[in-house]
């Protein structure tokens, strides 16, 4: 039997910030929808209800939709979004580039910019961090006051931890400097700091095929290989905010060698870097995902080699993330191409034992997701918006 967890909200006036979120996904996942309607789904009185739709229309993230007539009385107002009521700004760092990305209250990107960066250091990221801002937000038109905050997405993992030399794309001078504080200086919004697969996962439930899911994983294919889940509608972080270094679980026993000091860990078989290497050692440089999607057009050996190889140690990753996270589906993206993703899901063999294989699905096990240069940058704003709609304390 499959349980559902329902956020209701508190009538106690230390959750108010809590009620406001609770309000605001019961509009985005009703609209349009009525305060007695809210009342019923939330638990909260109608008469906390009218005060908070007030509140929110007020502030702009809530638009009047309209009457309807039910029986006697007067015809009750709807309430919708206010997609352009707020916005939220995603930023990707990595050594040498920037992604950043303007999205709405609804998700929809409204603006996005690629930035080169001459070095990775503290003061230069938020140097360039706070010009992205200021240039997105004036070519969109909006205010700054409009801005919920920054999801701010970097190479992990965080910390120093027993994964030496793990990260392939490490930032300048980072040792000891707290991402946090050091954003919120230079661009004086909230800021959330997360890694690529986590922030993802949460693109995918704001505007992507994760919409209408509660729990869901996402291998990202990023610098490495990572795992985010979300579980009933949370982000899974783990103590240290390093859940799901994917890439480093071991699939082959004595197997590849790794940066990290493991040997057959995942990443070495099937990521970017692992197809990058095949490609190399068979005389073929690749410099963009655009030389892999012509590759695979081209259905070049080498390529459709690796792809067969990396296949198998994938679907035994996939089968024992459906195993420890009992999903509603594993989603597959990031920097790879759609081609290339397609080609892998289509083709795998995944576990016959897994907690996955129900009569009564209605999702697939595997889904491609979002992919490209941007996808980070939109999960790091779909993190604000996500946060915005979510509460995270429980109902008293």
């Amino acid at each position: 039997m499959k349980q559902k967890h329902a956020i209701v909200g508190s009538n106690a006036e230390r959750t108010r910030f809590h009620n406001r979120q609770v309000v605001l996904g019961l509009v985005r996942n009703h609209q349009p929808v009525g305060r007695a309607e809210i009342a019923r789904l939330s638990g909260l009185s109608t008469q906390a209800v009218s005060n908070i739709t007030a509140e929110l229309e007020q502030d702009g993230y809530l638009n009047e939709a309209g009457r309807q007539t039910r029986g006697r009385g007067l015809p009750a107002t709807q309430y919708a979004l206010n997609a352009e009521g707020a916005y939220a700004l995603g930023v990707e760092v990595r050594p040498q580039v920037m992604y950043g990305a303007l999205v709405n209250l609804a998700g929809q990107t409204r603006q996005t910019k690629r930035m080169t960066l001459k070095d990775s250091s503290p003061a230069a990221v938020c140097g360039a961090t706070a010009r992205l801002l200021g240039e997105l937000t004036e070519k969109a038109g909006i205010h700054r006051d409009q801005l919920l905050g920054a999801g701010i997405v970097m190479p992990g993992p965080f910390g120093k931890v027993g994964l030496s030399g793990a990260s392939q794309s490490e930032l300048e001078d980072w040792d000891g400097v707290d991402p946090v504080t050091t954003f919120e200086a230079c661009l004086g919004v909230p800021v959330v700091v997360e890694n690529d697969a986590t922030a993802a996962a949460v693109a995918e439930r704001v505007g992507g095929v994760a919409k209408g899911l509660n729990s869901y994983c996402y291998v990202y294919f990023g610098t490495g290989l990572g795992l985010g889940v979300v579980a009933d509608g949370r982000v899974l972080r783990g103590a240290f905010g390093n859940a799901g270094e994917l890439g480093h679980i071991v699939v082959v026993p004595d197997g590849r060698p790794c940066a990290c000091g493991n040997r057959g860990c995942l990443e070495t078989y099937a990521s970017r870097f692992a197809v990058r290497d095949h490609l190399a050692q068979n005389g073929i440089s690749v410099d963009s995902v655009r030389d892999l999607e012509r590759l695979y057009r081209e259905r070049d050996e080498a390529l459709m080699d690796w792809l067969e190889q990396a296949g198998r140690p994938l679907a035994q990753a996939i089968g024992m993330i459906e195993n420890l996270f009992d999903p509603e589906t594993v989603i597959v993206g990031g920097a790879m191409p759609d081609n290339l993703l397609d080609h892998l899901i289509e083709t795998l063999k995944l576990p016959s034992g897994s907690l996955a294989r129900r009569p009564d699905r209605s999702v697939g096990r595997v889904l491609r997701g979002a992919s490209g240069g941007m996808t980070a940058a939109l999960g790091g704003a779909a993190l604000i918006i996500h946060d915005t709609f979510t509460p995270r304390i429980a109902a008293s």
